[in-house]
């Protein structure tokens, strides 16, 4: 038998509370005590408690503010922004952080029921300070980035430094101006922008006319002679400008202070960037820091691409010497161009060339050195003066030509490798005489339109120069008719990346049969505006000749 004392269920044991908790005295003394701001509203809106830190957030005592709405209780102050928060906070469930006082946030939770809201308040000032604090140093690592990204390749360096303006604002400006100096010393503004649209044209309006009209005392005029950083307020530039119009501008623009970091380069300041800040923005040391390492990475680049565009003029001269306008040969017309590879290098190894036999049999060249640069077109240069002197030394044949041309490379320990085509116009230029070595063939436009390519069935034709010296070079010869143009090109007129061979060759010919009957100048322009879309990846050259024009 059970005993029934065991099957009595055992009565847990009970902890009285302490009768304090249970008091709503004791218990507001309690919450009076917390750090964080408690506030209650009635259904309609209206104080009913708050605590000892409510009273210091709202700066009024309770016995004032209970019974009135918060917004109206403490009118122009964190009420109306507090109370908006607690309807949007009980409205979501979530917390609502808001500006509130001065110059604090406040992070707002609502729990509301049948008799209205419980509301805490809570400061985040300096959780959002530390927020923005990050947020800024992201801003500044990843506009040293673009800035980086933006002038490190640029070709076109004043048009880089114009967009310039528009990275820096807002990260560490309101507005800003881009001035570049050239080597004469003459300053001029390249690019402006404001974070405000509305000020963005006054900007650019004063960025046009200030230079000319700023006194020597301005700081833009004092960073670009001295080379160093200069700051100042908005006033104190107003004060010493005379001019009415600019003054006038600036003023309008509403900037409360001005700062101007030179653009360094190696021996002397090529430009100056002008910092306009609105009221209430300081400079920080870490904006600066930021601001001086764009200034820095502006001037290399104005540096950089000064030292391109001198190499670039000297190229172009090299270039020049070495790509000369064919002659004039009675009864021919004869066309030339040449389309550098890359606006950096400016010169390549492909060549072009016509000129007289010993007999005075038209001869044309056309040759492509591997290589886009400088010394590409110094060893194009040997070479087609190297073409020249054999043609001119015996009056060989285009294939003999090629042969003495690759042994005579070899001789010379060239180690260059280059493709060409030789064609020489015979009897009257009733007949044509070519050879290749490794170039694409060249082309015959017939004048019924159709079109013709010389080739040995192979293509590309014997192998190409500089591989070895005692290749067989093969020759061949094609009667022309009157009004037959001949074209010779590199392959930087067809080729295309992702596209075959064959593709680029039948593109080639379409387009020059339907050219047929077009003048030879403006057939070589159009063969180039149709086949070479923009600046080329590999260079071009073409030499043509129509024969019965002259």
């Amino acid at each position: 038998m059970a005993d029934p004392l065991r099957s009595r269920p055992r009565a847990e044991p009970t902890v009285p509370l302490p009768h304090s908790l249970l008091d709503p005295l004791a218990l507001a003394t309690l919450v009076d005590r917390l750090p964080a701001a408690v506030l209650a509203l009635d259904p309609a809106g209206r104080l009913t408690w708050l605590n000892a830190a409510a009273e210091r957030l709202l700066g009024r005592s309770a016995p004032s503010l209970v019974g009135r709405p918060l917004d109206d209780a403490v009118p122009g102050s964190p009420g109306h922004a507090l109370a908006q928060a607690c309807t949007e906070a009980a409205g979501s469930g979530e917390p609502v952080t808001v500006a509130a006082g001065e110059g604090g946030w406040y992070e707002v939770r609502a729990a509301p029921g049948p008799e209205g809201l419980a509301v805490t308040v809570a400061d985040v000032s300096a959780r959002r300070a530390a927020q923005e604090q990050a947020d800024r140093a992201t801003a500044r690592a990843t506009l040293l980035v673009r800035v980086a990204a933006e002038l490190s390749g640029a070709l076109d360096g004043i048009a880089a430094l114009g967009r310039l303006a528009r990275l820096v604002v807002p990260v560490l400006t309101d507005g800003c101006v881009v001035t570049v100096v050239d080597r004469e010393g003459r300053a001029r503004d390249v690019g402006s922008w404001h974070a405000d649209p509305e000020r963005r044209d006054l900007l650019a309006r004063y960025a046009r006319v200030r230079l000319d009209r700023l006194p020597a005392t301005s700081p833009v005029a004092r960073a670009l002679r001295t080379g160093t950083p200069v700051s100042a307020a908005a006033r104190e530039v107003l004060a010493v400008m005379t001019d009415e119009t600019t003054r006038g501008m600036l003023r309008d623009l509403r900037a409360e202070s001005v700062v101007v970091l030179p653009l360094p380069a190696e021996s002397r300041t090529v430009g100056v960037l002008t910092l306009y800040l609105d009221a209430g923005r300081a400079m920080g040391e870490t904006d600066l820091a930021a601001a001086r390492a764009v200034a820095v990475q502006a001037g290399r680049a104005v540096d950089r691409v000064g030292r391109q565009s001198r190499q670039i003029q000297l190229a172009e001269a090299l270039q020049r010497s070495l790509l000369t306008e064919p002659p004039a040969f009675p009864g021919l017309e004869v066309v030339a161009r040449y389309v550098p590879a890359a606006e950096a290098a400016r010169v390549g190894g492909d060549w072009y060339d016509a000129f007289p036999s010993p007999d005075g049999d038209p001869v044309l060249v056309i040759g492509d050195v591997v290589g886009h640069d400088t010394a590409a077109a110094a060893a194009m240069g040997q070479l087609r003066g190297l073409l020249r002197g054999v043609a001119h030394s015996g009056g060989a044949g285009p294939a003999e030509v090629l042969r003495c041309l690759d042994e005579a490379m070899a001789t010379m320990q060239a180690d260059t490798l280059a493709t060409a085509a030789v064609a020489r116009l015979e009897d009257g230029a009733r007949r044509l005489r070519w050879a290749n070595a490794g170039h694409p063939p060249p082309v015959l436009l017939l004048p019924d339109g159709r079109v013709t390519v010389l080739d040995h069935g192979d293509r590309l034709g014997d192998l190409a120069l500089g591989v070895d010296a005692t290749a067989v070079r093969r020759e061949a010869t094609v009667e022309l008719a009157p009004g037959t143009t001949v074209l010779l090109h590199t392959d930087g007129l067809v080729e295309r990346r992702g596209s075959s061979l064959d593709a680029d060759s039948e593109r080639l010919h379409r387009t020059l049969a339907g050219l047929a009957g077009t003048p030879l100048p403006d057939l070589c322009d159009e063969l180039l505006a149709r086949l070479v879309e923009g600046t080329p990846q590999d260079d071009v050259a073409l030499v043509a000749v129509t024969v019965g024009a002259g």
